[in-house]
């Protein structure tokens, strides 16, 4: 039987549920997910591996106008996701009506690879709603091929698998096939402290964060970790810990519990806070943190 492999490039507007639908198919929480734009700021790899098959899905930011140079770099990881993908996975919810950057849309609409567009959150609309959006679609992006999907309740999430099981191309493994994701454990970690902070903080405060995992000693067992949250300024350093500590302590609570069932083994973790000014217009840190290839 001949073996199959390629890359499924996952790219949408912010929240449309990109990450969801990604860990969905791989089975394991690989991207975080909260209701907050912005969540996913790299180009997460998530292999899924058969006998016969391997497909590497690709979970991406979510397009937006670049205001600062994080931001830029983010979208550099979206630029890149249509340059190898041999599927293209356009992900739109339910009362949209545009990619937010025009020329990512045209190069969606005039794409020589397949494209499969999927209309997402579909447990929040009624059939009329469904049937008007699917026209729309079909006329906005005439190459594509639409599915509706509710990657949260798991509906046509199976039938999307097998279709893009039948495009892949003819090719060799990429990856060795016991290989999860291409990124390192304390990318994970950092990743997962990032949730917490994004679910428990408001306004501008979880933009500014970046997270630092210094140390990460893993023993028969129990992991040991030592992590640092980065601010760009001490007000929002005080945010951060709260009052006597309580907040920053919330945040290693669930991170723990989190970090416990995916590597699962107990867990040791402390964090600090220090403030790294202007971080995300640093283009020294912003390599440091793996935004600059």
């Amino acid at each position: 039987m001949n073996h199959k492999a390629g890359f499924v490039n996952i790219i949408g507007n912010p929240n449309v549920g990109k990450s969801t639908l990604m860990n969905a198919f791989v089975g394991e929480k690989l991207s975080i997910i909260t209701s907050k734009a912005q969540t996913t700021r790299h180009r997460i790899l998530g292999i899924v591996n058969g006998s016969d098959f391997q497909m590497v899905l690709s979970d991406t930011p979510g397009i937006i106008k670049p205001a600062y140079q994080l931001q830029e770099s983010m979208m550099g990881f979206v630029k890149s996701a249509f340059e190898d993908a041999d599927v293209l996975i356009y992900m739109v919810e339910i009362g949209e009506k545009d990619l937010k950057d025009e020329a990512f849309f045209n190069k969606i609409t005039n794409s020589k690879i397949p494209v499969l567009l999927l209309l997402n959150k579909i447990d929040k609309s009624d059939q009329g709603q469904l049937e008007e959006q699917v026209q729309t679609w079909t006329k906005k992006v005439p190459n594509a091929e639409i599915y509706p999907v509710s990657a949260l309740q798991g509906f046509n999430v199976k039938e999307i698998f097998s279709r893009i099981l039948e495009l892949l191309p003819e090719s060799p493994a990429f990856y060795p096939k016991d290989q999860l994701t291409d990124k390192p454990e304390r990318f994970f970690i950092n990743e997962t402290i990032r949730e917490k902070i994004l679910m428990h903080y408001k306004k501008e405060i979880p933009y500014a964060v970046e997270v630092d995992t210094e140390e990460f000693f893993e023993e028969e067992e129990i992991i040991r970790i030592r992590s640092v949250i980065m601010v760009e300024r001490e007000t929002q350093k005080g945010i951060i810990i709260g009052h006597k500590g309580s907040a920053l302590k919330r945040v290693g609570v669930q991170a723990r519990k989190d970090l416990e069932a995916f590597f699962g083994k107990q867990i040791h973790i402390e964090l600090y806070v220090k403030v790294n000014k202007n971080w995300r217009s640093n283009q020294n840190q912003l390599k440091r943190f793996g935004y600059n290839n």
